[in-house]
């Protein structure tokens, strides 16, 4: 299942969202593309501890092979992405735009072109710029807690993405989303909102992060958690503040 649209959807233009898909493609071809193409530096310092990095998460694999599959995009993945191991302020938000591939930017960018447009309208630009920001923050430090000897980079948007995903279930309980079906029927079906969240928290994330070491496959479940959590709790704290605020300026009428 692949969603493709939500429904409804706010008006205007939704600058924020449009700019960090356009971000993320332009370093994906700037940065990734040909970074991908070029092999690696013999004299990189970096090359040696990435190898041996590498070697000891993947001993199934043979060193003459793990050499030739090193491309010059994994130094700069492994020197600039979050590593809990070594971590860097600078690099959690360096990881929020880096991705391991083609079908990784897609799925993680269709996803915020989907329900960006109805948080960031519901936010207004600023602040829904900040809201993405702080999930991603949140992703990273939760993967953090969970994995801090972990000496592999952890890369892409879908923390931060995770996050709006969190603000969306509290805030459009009633909106729903279009599905492309394509095994074992081809065709179209719409599900509600939530619904389909809800499956994407607990059947994509949460159970997998229980019943594997928590990043099993490559996939950083810890960091989508944190960030949907992020995000659900911030949408909680902005209702509640709204709300006391209008019943200041209600009392403050009564008076």
């Amino acid at each position: 299942m692949v969603p493709i649209g939500d429904a409804p959807n706010p008006p205007g233009i939704h600058v924020v969202t449009y700019v960090l898909v356009a971000v993320n493609v332009a370093v994906y071809l700037f940065v990734t593309v040909p970074l991908e193409a070029t092999p690696p530096n013999p004299n990189d310092p970096v090359l040696g501890e990435y190898l041996r990095v590498v070697a000891q998460a993947r001993p199934d694999i043979p060193p003459r092979v793990l050499l030739e599959q090193t491309s010059a995009y994994d130094l700069f993945v492994f020197t600039h992405a979050f590593r809990p191991a070594a971590p860097r302020i600078a690099n959690i938000f360096y990881s929020m735009f880096l991705h391991a591939g083609f079908a990784h930017l897609f799925g993680n960018m269709l996803f915020l072109w989907i329900y960006g447009d109805n948080v960031e309208y519901r936010l207004g630009h600023l602040r829904y710029l900040l809201a993405y920001l702080a999930s991603g923050i949140c992703a990273v430090l939760f993967y953090f807690l969970l994995a801090s000897r972990s000496r592999l980079p952890m890369l892409g948007a879908s923390g931060a993405i995770s996050g709006v995903l969190g603000f969306y279930f509290v805030w459009f309980p009633r909106n729903r989303v279009r599905l492309l079906l394509l095994f074992p029927l081809f065709g179209q079906v719409t599900v509600p909102a939530r619904l389909l969240l809800g499956m994407y928290l607990v059947v994509d994330n949460l159970l997998p992060f229980l019943l594997t070491t928590g990043d099993a496959g490559g996939v950083a479940y810890g960091a989508h958690i944190g960030g949907f959590v992020a995000g659900f709790a911030g949408a909680q704290l902005i209702d509640w503040r709204e709300s006391a605020r209008a019943r200041e300026e209600e009392e403050f009428d009564r008076w």
